[in-house]
């Protein structure tokens, strides 16, 4: 029985999203069992309405609540809020695999980092969401808010974390990888990507391809797009946006007048394949890549399909092995060795 844990107080729809979706993965994996962190007396309300194995369901009673404008400092002090005393579960439970939460983003960053701790060797943990592309695939971009301020040995360490994150979960045997830039040549880019795309092309095991430019997330033939924090969330929040606009243009259209609404007629097939292929939730959250255990991050505004998804996403990658996947390729990197120690500082090895 595979153990994760939920912050259930956690999001816009919170508890009763997040409940929801934990008990539809529940129903969905017999090898799950999910430990529900939260104010026991609302997880219960919830439950009242709901069908599920009980003895696979475990409510943690965490009188707190962390806003999603709260201070991530200040969180950390608050032991008992869901999120917090979840993360210092996960760190001294074994048996727990893993934790996923649609809470604050800098709160999950921060207990990631300081509660239970980055992989050996790891400067930054980094949030990676899988994204819709047009190969009817995923491209991940790593990274999309973590880390506003980046180093090359950082950015060369997120090529590392979702090449093993492709292969991991979703069986990608030789993931490519672009480093998001202002031009696909070589000398484009500020001083950071330039020094990055020299030490990429360098780094064994990396199938680097180079420079792509944001239009090309999508449609390019990479599986992995690293990135800076600062503009990976920009180029994230770009696409949703678009994605947003495309079907709420279409839907608009279609029902302007009786022509167009006959048209749908014939197109309704099409169109809910288009906007399957478009749905960004359908992978659940953005996987925090370079920590100890495995920790799914889900957008504040989750419904509880994408909370099963990202419950799922988080136990199928934990039984994949992508930690120690990642703690074995990590050994054969000399970092210090690759890039300068004046450019980025030590890295331990």
């Amino acid at each position: 029985m595979d153990k994760i844990i939920v912050d259930a107080m956690g999001g816009d729809n919170a508890p009763q999203a997040i409940v929801e979706g934990a008990i539809s993965a529940l129903n969905s994996d017999k090898n799950a069992y999910i430990i529900l962190a939260g104010i026991q007396s609302e997880i219960e309300k919830v439950l009242a309405t709901l069908s599920y194995d009980k003895s696979r369901l475990e409510i943690f009673d965490c009188p707190d609540v962390i806003g999603m404008n709260d201070s991530p400092t200040e969180a950390l002090k608050r032991k008992q809020s869901s999120l917090i005393a979840a993360y210092w579960r996960l760190k001294k439970e074994d048996d727990i695999c893993a934790l996923v939460t649609a809470g604050s983003t800098g709160a999950t960053i921060v207990g990631g980092q300081l509660i239970l701790g980055r992989i050996r060797g790891i400067k930054r943990p980094a949030l990676c969401p899988a994204i819709p592309n047009s190969r009817g695939q995923v491209t991940l971009l790593c990274d999309c808010g973590a880390n506003a301020e980046c180093k090359p040995v950082m950015l060369c360490q997120f090529a590392v974390l979702a090449s093993a994150y492709a292969k991991v979960g979703f069986n990608i045997k030789n993931p490519k990888v672009g480093l998001l830039s202002n031009g696909t040549e070589e000398h484009k880019g500020d001083p950071l990507h330039q020094e990055t795309y020299k030490y990429l092309s360098k780094m064994e095991g990396i199938n680097f391809a180079g420079n792509i430019e944001g239009r090309d997330i999508m449609l390019s033939e990479c599986d992995v797009v690293v990135s800076d924090g600062f503009s990976g969330n920009i180029a994230l929040k770009s696409m949703e946006g678009c994605g947003k606009l495309v079907l709420g243009v279409m839907k608009k259209e279609f029902s302007a007048t009786l022509s167009s609404k006959i048209g749908y007629l014939f197109m309704r097939k099409a169109i809910k394949k288009m906007r399957a292929q478009l749905d960004f939730e359908k992978f659940g959250g953005a996987l925090l890549l370079g920590l100890k255990k495995v920790v799914v991050k889900s957008h504040g505004s989750s419904k509880s399909s994408t909370i099963a998804a990202s419950i799922a996403n988080a136990l199928s990658i934990y039984r994949g092995g992508l930690v120690p996947a990642v703690e074995n390729r990590l050994e054969g990197v000399d970092w210090n060795s690759l890039i300068p120690e004046s450019e980025n500082g030590a890295v331990e090895g």
